[in-house]
């Protein structure tokens, strides 16, 4: 066999073991905790190293190459009319690097949970839904179009329902799984909704036919569409985009995700990291060649321009909301929001390897944040509080360290971490393509470094504000362990894309090998911006600044116990609005849902009492009318004239019969039997 067609059968085999995994604990595992966890942890290490030989191996093909001859596989699924869609893998530099981060993190995550849910008693249940959402996610990143990556898009979506609300004995839980999966089908239709139209147009909706093909792209781009000045390319690309504002949490459907944190910590790594959020995202890059098709000038096509504003707006708006939260969860929530949304905005601006370069250092330091986090919680006895912990650097060290580093890497500290280098990558772009678009990212990349800072000195620095912060203790190996490995990918995966002119490292590495690898999934590499040492200050000047600020106010002179929020005193009511969220859940309650529950409330008085059951009841008792004529009619007429009327005259006719015939009288029988005798004899001669 040769090695592409063991790689074609590598590559559709990577989802299958997680799923096995979560039929077999489903079916037949459930009541063995240990045994669940070792099967759940050995089919993701399974699908891991499958996921790593063919990353591994297509690297040292070069992107080039890959784009070239992808490795793809297909084979007819569901018959349409003369054709049948197909249903494939496909793996190209983009879906490559894909696998490599997802697998890492799930894995980590994984491995981390086993001592997150120690004790827990559906803990079983817990590893056959984390299996069930690797599967998802690996099976959308291999998918080879539109449709097979929205049916695992859907198995997300359901898994997230299911995990968020795990501990659905809380009301807070399970109205967050309600509130997410409902908030995300939004988005979900209107993009079904576009898989719909494009394959109206294209009689296909497989990436390599669509995005790979100029003149289908074209054709997609000068075609108007039913939407008035836009062309077929735009409308079915803003409908898709609105399937990533839904599912990456992007303004306005971004209230889900914070209140997603009511799930198991673990579960908030995946959604964050490795999965659901990341699909979003993965997503608009891997349409990209769509959503840029036609863009002829600076200011891109609608769907790039909805990418920019959206994104860029969710960047600031999250980063100032983030800025004044205290669950340790919750700040880290409205940081994800935030980074989806720099790779929002690069896409919208053109930055298309550094938006994929972004999604990737993402994924490692923001696992490790929340696994750091989920460490903290456990290690102060289900602690999540800011306001309530402090001191735990000296009682965790090995969790202080790595959640320094994510933490670090998320303000984009210079050079060393891996966070700087790509969100430097986007803010270079945007200060060449769009001024507005920079200085608001610069702006949250500000805010950024300050919440971290506030975050870390509150969490680790000063003296215990609590009980359970007092008696903190470092988490076990198995917890600890995935952290110290994220923590690693956290500093040195950056360096796989410093820019080739930067000053002195640049020169030492020589060659950009993330920008030319992925890059070559649009079939060239983009080419590179040239160096500019102005972005490249303003850029290390935000994070450092912002730093400063968060360690000036909440590490020099860290909170006693009982201390108020200094921002409290310095914000005065804008603080109220940041942590209310802008108040933007409840204007939803008030103009969303309290009207469609007054609606349904009517709907049901009017319709379902009013009409349907009016009807219902009408015929019911034109039924029960109808009955007692029936049984008025069954009695008199039928009961009492027809049957007991007609009985009761052959009743008296017989009586009178036997009471004329049968006197008891010899003569009057022997004048019967000469009456009929003659009778009959008169017939006889009548009749012979």
């Amino acid at each position: 066999m040769e090695m592409r067609q063991i790689l074609e059968l590598v590559t559709v085999l990577i989802p299958l073991p997680p799923f096995l995994a979560f039929a077999l604990i489903v079916l037949f595992f459930n009541r063995w905790k240990r045994l669940s966890h070792s099967i759940a942890i050995g089919a993701m290490a399974l699908s891991f190293l499958m996921a790593q030989f063919v990353f591994w191996t297509v690297v040292g093909w070069g992107g080039e190459a890959l784009y070239e001859h992808p490795i793809a596989v297909s084979i007819p699924w569901l018959p349409s009319a003369d054709t049948a869609l197909e249903m494939g893998v496909f793996v190209d530099p983009l879906t490559a690097v894909t696998l490599f981060f997802v697998s890492i993190t799930c894995l980590a995550i994984f491995v981390y949970s086993v001592g997150y849910m120690h004790g827990d008693p559906r803990y079983s249940r817990f590893f056959a839904y984390i299996s069930l959402f690797a599967t998802g996610m690996l099976g959308l990143t291999v998918a080879d179009n539109l449709l097979m990556l929205f049916i695992f898009w859907e198995i997300m979506g359901l898994c997230s329902y299911l995990l968020i609300g795990f501990w659905f004995e809380k009301p807070s839980a399970y109205r967050a799984a309600i509130k997410a999966f409902l908030t995300t089908r939004i988005g979900d239709v209107i993009m079904l909704i576009g898989i719909a139209y494009l394959y109206a147009h294209t009689g296909t909706i497989s990436f390599d036919a669509i995005l790979r093909n100029e003149e289908v792209l074209h054709e997609l781009a000068i075609t108007p569409s039913l939407i008035p000045t836009l062309s077929v390319a735009a409308a079915v690309g803003l409908l898709i985009f609105a399937g990533t504002v839904g599912k990456s949490a992007q303004f306005p459907l971004h209230v889900w995700l914070p209140d997603a944190m009511e799930g198991p910590t673990p579960v908030s790594a995946m959604i964050h990291a490795a999965t659901m959020v990341s699909a979003g995202v993965y997503l608009v890059v891997r349409m990209f060649p769509l959503l840029a098709a036609g863009m002829e000038h600076a200011v891109g096509t609608p769907p790039m321009q909805a990418m920019a504003l959206i994104g860029t707006f969710s960047a600031v708006f999250a980063a100032t909301i983030a800025v004044a939260q205290n669950d340790i969860k919750r700040v880290l929530a409205y940081s994800t929001i935030s980074q989806l949304a720099y790779m929002v905005a690069a896409l919208g601006i053109g930055a298309y390897v550094a938006a994929a370069f972004h999604l990737v250092t993402h994924a490692f330091f923001k696992a490790l944040l929340f696994l750091g986090s989920g460490s903290v919680i456990i290690g102060t006895h289900h602690l999540q509080d800011m306001m309530e912990m402090g001191g735990l650097r000296k009682r965790m060290p090995v969790t202080f360290w790595t959640f320094l580093i994510g933490g670090l890497a998320l303000a984009g500290f210079p050079v060393i971490t891996a966070g700087f280098w790509s969100k430097d990558e986007i803010l270079a772009h945007a200060w060449a393509h769009n001024p507005v678009v920079f200085w608001a990212l610069a702006a949250g990349a500000l805010l950024t470094a300050f919440y971290t800072m506030r975050q870390i000195s509150l969490t680790f620095l000063g003296q215990p504000r609590s009980h359970h912060a007092e008696h903190a203790h470092e988490t076990p190996w198995v917890m600890t362990g995935p952290l110290v490995v994220l923590a690693l990918f956290a500093l040195f995966f950056g360096f796989v894309g410093v820019p080739e002119d930067f000053p002195v490292l640049g020169e030492l590495i020589h060659h950009n090998w993330f920008h030319h690898f992925v890059g070559a999934t649009l079939g060239h590499a983009p080419e590179a911006l040239s160096f500019n040492p102005v972005p490249l200050a303003i850029s290390v000047g935000a994070a450092l600044l912002g730093l400063l600020g968060g360690w000036l106010v909440y590490g020099r002179r860290p909170l006693a116990e009982g201390g108020v929020d200094p921002l409290v005193r310095w914000l005065g009511p804008v603080h109220t609005v940041l942590r209310n969220k802008y108040y933007v859940d409840e204007f939803y309650q008030l103009v969303f849902i309290q009207p469609t529950i007054w609606l349904a409330g009517a709907v049901y008085r009017w319709i379902d009492l009013g009409l349907i059951d009016g009807i219902l009841h009408g015929a019911a008792r034109l039924g029960e009318l109808w009955g007692i004529v029936g049984r008025w009619i069954h009695r008199y007429i039928i009961d009492g004239g027809l049957v007991d009327g007609s009985a009761r005259a052959i009743g008296a006719i017989g009586r009178e019969f036997r009471q004329a015939l049968q006197t008891g009288q010899v003569q009057h029988y022997l004048i019967s039997v000469l009456f009929f005798l003659c009778t009959f004899a008169l017939l006889y001669l009548l009749f012979r």
